[in-house]
């Protein structure tokens, strides 16, 4: 917390904190912390650094982007508005309702989705369009699985509610366990944040599990965020959706989506982390509160970012390169774990969860012995009172470089963890 202090004509000395002190509940972001454990230390010459702790996908981007940004930019000198343009609200409504067999017609882009420049920024946001200021004359809870990404522990705290970590492990299907919820939390809970495919895990929530949790948001009142960002990159069989599942279930006429919202990128889809374009689609009532919250907090998508990512999203070519590109990583990887480190083969995601007995020793170990650098698991999670961090004994590795990197990578975590 910053302080200021300043006298007046009597003499006096007065102190004031500056600030927002919730802000001082967060720890340092994982990778800043990261950054502090490996400081100290030098890895051995002549060694290459691996680097896979961000999931930042280093393929190399389609040409389509290059291109219509190009031919787009007279737009830069234009500031675009928040709702994005018809194209491409219509291009990722298409994209939906292909992708997740929705009934022809029912999604209505202009109402039910929003462009975002990235999805980071939006999850974030999101707290403060759902947390109200009580919620069952107590404080607001926000649940999201343990371990989680970063940006839903710093919303709930940041929008003043009571985040609450839901253990995600190999005994739950690492996500949170549903079942496990008391009527208690529940009708203090204001946003559940779910991902699927699980980030760092890979898990990917059944139709049945997605349609619980839904049928939990509309009983208790409370906005359920499915982030799907990395709903493209699976191995096997593509991942249900949330909006595809709601179709199906009972609802209000004209309300298929109550209560829900769904987030998807290019970032990971498109190899396009540095185009930061997304969208939010789902409950248009939501939708429209969110487009209102917006307006005063964010800037709009660039219309040339815009024209590009519509093209993206009508395009399939590219993304079935870049599944196929991670599959064949995955193969390497598994080739050289030989089913060690309790590995399994994830649903979807381009994420390792290898459980190493101590991620924080583990990692520094990598970074000393074979310039490997990883993410320690119990940097995106979170002890619960009388329970073990979940993320203790785990490190992330990021699939992210090429086949020949990722398969070095592996070998060298096995040689040098044993």
């Amino acid at each position: 917390m910053v302080s200021a202090d300043f006298s007046v004509n009597s003499g006096a000395v007065f102190t004031e904190a500056i600030g927002n002190d919730r802000l001082d509940l967060l720890t340092d972001y994982p990778f800043t912390r990261l950054a502090n454990l490996l400081a100290p230390i030098t890895p051995r010459a002549n060694v290459a650094p691996i680097l896979l702790t961000v999931g930042e996908p280093q393929h190399t981007p389609p040409a389509i982007i290059e291109e219509t940004l190009r031919a787009s930019a007279s737009g830069w000198n234009k500031y675009p508005p928040v709702g994005g343009t018809p194209e491409f609200r219509a291009a990722a409504g298409d994209w939906l309702t292909r992708r997740y067999d929705l009934p022809a017609g029912l999604l209505h882009a202009d109402s039910s989705i929003l462009p975002l420049s990235g999805t980071r920024e939006a999850l974030f946001m999101l707290a403060l369009l759902a947390v109200p200021t009580r919620k069952a004359g107590r404080q607001p809870a926000v649940l999201m699985p343990n371990p989680f990404y970063a940006p839903y522990e710093g919303a709930a705290v940041m929008a003043g509610a009571e985040p609450v970590f839901l253990s995600a492990t190999r005994e739950t299907g690492f996500l949170p366990d549903l079942d496990a919820l008391t009527p208690d939390l529940l009708e203090r809970t204001a946003l559940f944040y779910l991902c699927t495919p699980a980030n760092p895990q890979g898990a990917a929530a059944t139709p049945g599990y997605l349609a619980k949790a839904i049928g939990l948001a509309r009983q208790y009142g409370f906005v359920l965020a499915v982030d799907e960002c990395y709903a493209e990159i699976w191995l096997d069989a593509p991942p249900a959706g949330a909006l595809q599942v709601a179709t199906a279930l009972p609802h209000e006429d004209g309300k298929p989506w109550a209560n829900l919202l769904v987030f998807h990128s290019l970032s990971k889809r498109s190899s396009a982390a540095g185009l930061r374009s997304g969208f939010v689609a789902g409950d248009p009532a939501l939708i429209g509160r969110f487009s209102r919250l917006r307006s005063y907090g964010c800037a709009g998508m660039p219309l040339p970012i815009l024209a590009a990512s519509t093209a993206l999203w009508r395009d399939e070519a590219h993304v079935e390169e870049n599944r196929a590109a991670y599959r064949a990583k995955f193969a390497a990887a598994e080739a050289e774990l030989g089913g060690r480190y309790g590995y399994q083969r994830p649903a979807g995601g381009f994420f390792l969860w290898l459980e190493v007995g101590n991620g924080e020793e583990a990692a520094k170990r990598l970074w000393a012995e074979g310039a490997v650098r990883v993410l320690p698991g119990a940097y995106l999670s979170r002890s619960n009172p009388g329970e073990p961090n979940p993320g203790d004994a785990f490190i992330r590795v990021a699939l992210v470089q090429d086949t020949d990197t990722v398969a070095q990578a592996c070998a060298a975590i096995v040689r040098i963890l044993g």
